[in-house]
């Protein structure tokens, strides 16, 4: 089967390479001549860019600053003295942040101009010195120049601190010795400082001659705070390394170029170019190791570029200039761009035509722009992604990890990731192969075969990682086929590691312990790659992989990895490993997984098990009763050491449960156990007795078919069927068991005689003797001797019994005597109540004159009223309204619908004096102040809402 690239693995580089780039279809270089917004009146003696500003000296002595952002804004400075007095301006220097300026001229005078100043000023202390090269300060100072080295045509080096002043008297060069002198006196026609990493005070200097270039690292020497010289000890102790081509012709030219400053996707070293008698020799300054060495690496590391190699070169070369990937060579009137990486003409074309002075190149270090220029015209030299090819070259190279650094579509970096992969398996390398086919689109089918036709599973391991890596989400198919194939790869490898650790075949100790080492390692890769991508396997699938390798552990991990407890639970089981499945179940918290497993672990551990389920808050004992009762059917224990047993009793007792179904199932343990030990049922059954929580009928069919008598007596007893408890206690000849039952109704005496009667008619009936069976019906006090005299036999002797016959006729003469006395005191009674009535008709009660209403105040006389035995004395209406406040609803309506019917005459006759009596009956029932009415108004304000509450203010 073969994988579909525009759908599968390569699909998302294909995409990438349909997406045009327009900047490839631009040559890299093109001339541009610079158009000036002005008019200038002399040619131009030099021109020097940095940092977006350009100057221009002009044959007239006068410098032009232009800076590039506003370039409508132009600084015009001329030199302080005539031309005829120091000659004209032959050089500028300027540095990489546009500060400093030094010029010299043909008559050996030379000037400082700072960025801010518009005057020039003279360096006296130079006088003389034809200057042809400067090297800045690394430190790139804006307020001075700090320690600069200047190259002069007599083959010295000067080194020179100038800093402007306006103090009177001060020069500006505060000092200038010479450090360094050429041995053969030639000119000094390029030098360059730069810091070495690792140390302050570390420094490289370059110095170009005519026919050779001199490399010194070295300590600087400090002093303080203090302006000094710092070379002068440098320049003594370091011997150059040097490097040297035979003049070829009195009209060479020399000249030292350095590479812009880098950029961040260019890297961090940069490059010199030395335009030496042989052609334009150039490399890479490398900043380590920061000894002597370092001469010695870059020398062998850099390459001369012979005039040859140009194409239709016309004349010598006059100028050089270092882009980040290209040299700009200036040969005779003809602009050429050469790539450095392999020396192929990327651009070339005539600038002038004959009989112009061209002046050269300048670059601006910090932006990375280049500029020409003749006596007459400023040329720019455009550059549009230079790096366009880097990755190409750099792949030729077998350079693949720069390579990818400089590609930048998608395209390139697969056509580098290919070209890689190729190559390291062309080495042997399928390891490292496999990590960057994974990255590429090269056909998924070709890599796999080429790692299986070498024999090499753990390359095609690594690949499918990285390509499964790569895959997106959305396909689902790919993704499951290839970490499918991962999981049989790892069952592959890491069996035959096994088999070669147990036979030990053709290893050493060491080997042997290296495989094991590699064992660990594969099994760690395994679990990572499991933990990763195991939303991408198939669980059956890889279910079958796994088993048909027999690697439990591996199983096992990928199981628990997915939270299939169930299956780690149920392997576990299958193979009777009991500790290993409860430690399995011991970390889980769904309850099914307990309901499924409980039968078997019952079986297999029943201890363990309960220990397990106990600790379980969340399960529901009902669902767990079906293995409770397998594991009774199956146990043969005693029931104190019935696990079923004490896990009911952990619910019932510890947790409160109160399903019946729970209750009923301890029941039928106890109730079914072949001991026949009715002790812990019936204790069961009595601690029980209140709530009733099983089913008493179920309770009782049990007990009564494994013939537990005691239970089922109480079992009647606690459904209130006492008399078939006693019935059934008496039936197995329990005569102290019924007697017991037959008490038990203490409330209902009826039966609690009943009941012993039917007890004493069999105590009767067993006892030989009758004396002893009288003794015994002694316990219950209901029984008198008539009750019992019915179940003695017909032909019993009295004599027996007489005692007992005498004592009842005597109990039976003191009741009479009791009753006769009761019958005398309640005659009494009636006749005092006799009394009392009639002295009722003749009560009066005496109201004084003046006497007022309880309630209202008003005189009593003044209407009709009621007085109490106590002498309190109401109204009938003031009455009526204070019953009505306070009487029921019930009782309040039946008195408003009495006073309506006699007030409007509704009820005449009998039926008024019956409504008349009724009513007076109601509200005069008990006096309102001494009466139970007075006590239910104990919670009433004794400021009414009419009241002035001021006058209860103390």
């Amino acid at each position: 089967m073969s994988f579909d690239p525009s759908y599968g693995f390569a699909g998302f580089v294909a995409a990438a390479t349909n997406i045009p780039d327009f900047g490839a279809d631009l040559p890299i270089f093109n001339l541009e001549r610079v158009a000036l917004e002005f008019q200038i009146a002399s040619d131009f003696a030099a021109v020097q860019v940095a940092n977006n500003v350009i100057i221009l000296a002009l044959a007239s002595n006068r410098l032009l600053r232009i800076d590039l952002h506003n370039p409508q804004d132009v600084d015009d400075v001329d030199l302080p003295k005539k031309a005829n007095e120091v000659g004209t301006i032959q050089k500028i220097f300027l540095d990489p942040t546009a500060s400093h300026l030094l010029i010299t001229t043909t008559g050996g005078e030379n000037f400082y101009l700072h960025s801010r100043a518009t005057k020039a000023r003279h360096l006296s202390r130079l006088k003389n010195v034809f200057i042809e090269s400067v090297a800045w300060s690394p430190a790139q100072p804006t307020t001075s120049t700090r320690e600069i080295l200047l190259g002069a045509r007599d083959g010295a080096v000067y080194e020179c601190y100038i800093e402007a002043s306006e103090e009177f008297m001060r020069r500006d060069e505060r000092y200038m010795r010479q450090v360094y002198k050429s041995p053969d006196g030639q000119p000094i026609m390029g030098i360059n400082v730069d810091a070495l990493p690792g140390q302050s005070d570390l420094r490289r200097v370059l110095i170009t001659t005519s026919t050779r270039i001199l490399h010194f690292v070295g300590k600087i020497a400090r002093h303080g705070h203090d302006i000094a010289p710092i070379f002068t000890r440098f320049f003594e102790s370091e011997a150059p390394s040097v490097q040297e081509f035979t003049e070829q012709s009195s009209k060479s030219y020399s000249m030292l170029a350095i590479s812009p400053e880098p950029k961040d996707d260019f890297g961090a070293e940069r490059i010199f170019a030395w335009l030496s008698p042989a052609g334009v020799y150039h490399g890479t300054l490398y900043t380590t190791p920061t000894t002597s060495d370092l001469a010695l690496r870059v020398f062998s590391g850099s390459k001369l570029l012979p005039k040859s190699a140009l194409p239709d070169a016309k004349g010598e070369i006059t100028s050089i200039a270092l882009s980040h990937f290209h040299i700009l060579i200036l040969c005779g009137k003809t602009l050429y761009a050469i790539n450095r990486l392999d020396d192929s003409v990327v651009f070339q074309e005539d600038m002038v035509d004959d009989g112009t002075q061209l002046l050269g190149f300048c670059i601006d270090p910090k932006n990375s722009t280049y500029w020409s220029s003749t006596n007459e015209s400023l040329f720019e030299i455009v550059e549009t992604k230079e790096e366009r090819d880097v990755w190409r070259l750099k792949m030729a190279e077998k350079s693949f990890d720069e390579a990818f650094q400089y590609a930048e579509t998608a395209h390139q970096k697969d056509t580098v990731a290919i070209a890689q992969g190729d190559h390291l398996v062309a080495q042997k390398m399928y390891i490292d192969a496999a990590a960057v086919y994974g990255k590429s689109s090269k056909s998924f089918e070709e890599v796999c075969l080429t790692f299986l036709d070498n024999g090499e599973p753990d390359a095609l391991r690594k690949y499918l990682l990285a390509k499964l890596s790569s895959l997106k989400k959305s396909q689902i198919m790919q993704r499951i086929m290839v970490a499918s194939w991962l999981v049989e790869v790892f069952m592959s490898k890491l069996n035959a590691l096994d088999d070669a650790i147990s036979t030990k075949a053709e290893l050493s100790s060491g080997s042997e312990a290296q495989a094991k080492s590699q064992l660990d390692q594969v099994r760690a890769e395994y679990q990572e790659f499991i933990n990763k991508y195991k939303n991408d396997l198939d669980r059956k699938t890889t279910y079958e992989i796994i088993s048909s390798h027999g690697r439990r552990e591996e199983l096992l991990y990928y199981a628990t990895s997915i939270n299939d407890h169930s299956y780690v639970l149920s392997y576990w089981i299958q193979r009777e490993k009991w500790i290993e499945a409860l430690g399995v179940l011991n970390r889980q918290s769904d309850p099914e997984m307990f309901y499924k497993a409980s039968s078997v672990l019952m079986t297999g551990a029943p201890m363990e098990t309960v220990n397990i389920l106990m600790r379980q808050s969340n399960l529901n004992p009902r669902n767990l009763i079906p293995a409770l009762l397998n594991y009774n059917k199956d146990t043969a224990v005693p029931l104190s050491q019935n696990q079923a047993v004490r896990y009911l009793l952990y619910v019932i007792n510890q947790l409160g449960n109160s399903d019946a179904a729970v209750h009923n199932t301890l029941i039928s343990i106890y109730a079914s156990h072949p001991s026949g030990d009715e002790a812990a049922l019936l204790s069961y059954l009595e601690s029980h007795a209140a709530d009733s929580q099983y089913d008493a009928d179920f309770a009782l069919r049990l007990c009564i078919q494994h013939g537990h008598v005691q239970s089922c007596v109480h079992i009647y007893s606690s459904m209130g069927q006492y008399y078939q408890a006693v019935e059934l206690a008496l039936k197995h000849k329990n005569v102290e068991l019924a007697s017991i039952v037959a008490d038990r109704p203490e409330g209902d005496t009826p039966l609690r005689k009943k009941l012993w009667l039917a007890v004493a008619k069999e105590v009767i009936s067993q006892s030989d003797g009758i004396k002893a069976a009288i003794e015994f019906l002694k316990q219950c006090e209901l029984l008198k001797i008539e009750d019992l005299i019915p179940f003695f036999p017909d032909f019993v002797v009295i004599d027996d019994f007489k005692e007992e016959i005498c004592a009842a006729l005597e109990e039976y003469s003191r009741h009479i005597d009791m009753l006769k006395k009761e019958m005398d005191e309640s005659a009494r009674t009636a006749e005092n109540i006799r009394n009392d009535i009639v002295a009722l008709d003749t009560r009066y009660a005496i109201v004084e004159p003046g006497e007022r209403c309880y309630v209202c105040q008003y005189p009593l006389l003044s209407r009709q009223f009621f007085v109490f035995p106590c002498q309190h004395a109401f109204h009938s209406d003031c009455l009526a309204g204070q019953i009505l406040e306070q009487a029921p609803q019930g009782k309040a309506k039946r008195i408003k619908t009495l006073q309506n019917d006699i007030s409007r005459g509704i009820a005449i006759g009998k039926a008024r004096e019956r409504a008349i009596e009724e009513l007076d009956g109601l509200i005069a029932n008990a006096c309102i102040l001494c009466s139970e009415f007075a006590v239910k108004a104990i919670d009433q304000s004794f400021i009414g809402s009419s009241d002035d509450r001021s006058e209860w203010a103390l």
